[in-house]
């Protein structure tokens, strides 16, 4: 894609781009109910958000404890390469912050995805917002 530019920030500032990106591929597309989504826990997350030119493509949160979660890249940026840049950015941005490992609960269709980026699954699959889940880390110090 061209014309690509990342960018971080609090939800005031990126929610309302990054809320759209979240209720279009959570919500609609996978069916997951709003109450499951909005978690109330958006305020105290760093927010960030993947731009094509104008249209932003892409969002993920990371949350203080380095828990990063609704990693979102819209239908038509998908297999673009796209998604890999922006969890690049976020596991960047985690390292400059301090943090030393970096978790989340990916949906096991994606576990590929995130095992080429260093995550390493572990514990037992778990159903969240009815879809199947495994938990995973990354590591970030040596």
């Amino acid at each position: 894609m061209d014309n690509v530019m990342m960018e971080s920030g609090d939800w005031t500032t990126l929610g309302p781009v990054a809320g759209e990106i979240r209720r279009r591929v959570f919500i609609l597309e996978q069916q997951v109910p709003q109450h499951e989504e909005w978690d109330g826990r958006d305020d105290e997350c760093l927010h960030f958000l993947v731009w094509s030119g104008k249209h932003a493509i892409g969002t993920a949160r990371l949350l203080p404890d380095g828990h990063i979660g609704r990693v979102a890249v819209l239908k038509e940026a998908r297999g673009s390469g796209i998604g890999r840049e922006l969890m690049q950015f976020v596991i960047d941005t985690a390292r400059q912050r301090g943090h030393e490992y970096l978790e989340l609960a990916a949906q096991t269709q994606a576990l590929d995805f995130y095992r080429r980026l260093g995550f390493k699954d572990f514990g037992h699959d778990f159903i969240d917002a009815d879809i199947l889940h495994r938990n995973m880390r990354l590591i970030l110090v040596d």
